[in-house]
């Protein structure tokens, strides 16, 4: 006998419980969410258009040659994501997706907190967000947009003693400027940063006592740029403004390296 099975040759492809350990079993898209996405597709690259009629259940059946289930299944998946639209009648049709930011803003935030990130990254990237929103803004706010902000600002003023709130009144302010910037990418890029704002601000207002007077001054002189069309003021005071945040922030003992929901969480202890 020359050698036996239970040697492998040199070099070869090793013992079956090495190679089942090579590769990944294999998986079948489910045939609604093929059906989805053939849908989907079409939408995504223009061919179907809001609007558009997509037929009845029993006609997507017979042109896809699926059963009713698999096509309920797939419809249900378009109708979440705000694609397809089932009115009345019962018919389907097109829709036009609709963002919801405040729940994907959330989504986001979470994420953000989960990763833990810190006073000194979420400064980073609001002062780099904040000085091309205030650069759009000078450009594109509206009469409307302005008279938002300046009741703001009176709101904050008549808070002031109240720290709490003077942080949810900043959160909005920052919030508006975006909005007056007319960019809906911005907007959403901004809102997971802007809901950070209030854990590390109500800290800063609550020990020091100057702050909400500084807040409401830099509000208050970021809209009178803004009605002046003044550029190189409003982004001056953007940035004087968030180098207080920092500076309170700082200034409270915090480590700009700390997790941001830590600072809110030992904030509420002190307090209790």
């Amino acid at each position: 006998m020359v050698g036996t099975a239970a040697t492998a040759p040199k070099g070869g492809w090793g013992t079956m419980s090495e190679m089942s350990e090579r590769f990944e079993r294999i998986t079948a898209t489910p045939a609604y969410r093929l059906f989805a996405d053939a849908i989907e597709s079409e939408i995504i690259a223009g061919r179907l258009r809001p609007g558009e009629p997509l037929g009845t259940e029993a006609e997507l059946v017979k042109q896809f040659g699926v059963n009713r289930s698999t096509v309920r299944e797939g419809i249900r998946l378009l109708e979440q994501g705000g694609l397809v639209h089932r009115d009345s009648s019962r018919r389907l049709s097109v829709a036009l997706p609709q963002y919801h930011h405040d729940r994907l803003a959330s989504r986001m935030s979470r994420a953000l907190i989960l990763h833990e990130v810190t006073f000194r990254e979420l400064w980073d990237a609001a002062m780099a967000l904040a000085l091309v929103a205030i650069d759009l803004a000078m450009t594109h706010a509206t009469a409307e947009a302005i008279v938002e902000l300046d009741a703001n600002v009176a709101l904050t003023a008549e808070a002031a003693g109240d720290a709490a709130r003077v942080a949810e009144l900043d959160t909005e302010f920052h919030r508006l400027i975006g909005k007056a910037a007319h960019n809906r990418v911005l907007q959403l890029a901004l809102e997971p940063s802007n809901m950070l704002i209030f854990p590390t601000t109500e800290p800063i207002l609550t020990t020091i006592p100057e702050g909400t007077g500084r807040l409401i001054d830099a509000h208050r002189q970021i809209v009178e740029a803004l009605c002046r069309r003044d550029r190189e003021a409003g982004r001056l005071w953007v940035e004087r403004h968030l180098r207080d945040w920092r500076r309170g922030f700082e200034r409270t003992g915090h480590d700009l390296d700390q997790p941001v929901d830590r600072v809110y969480m030992q904030s509420v202890m002190s307090r209790l």
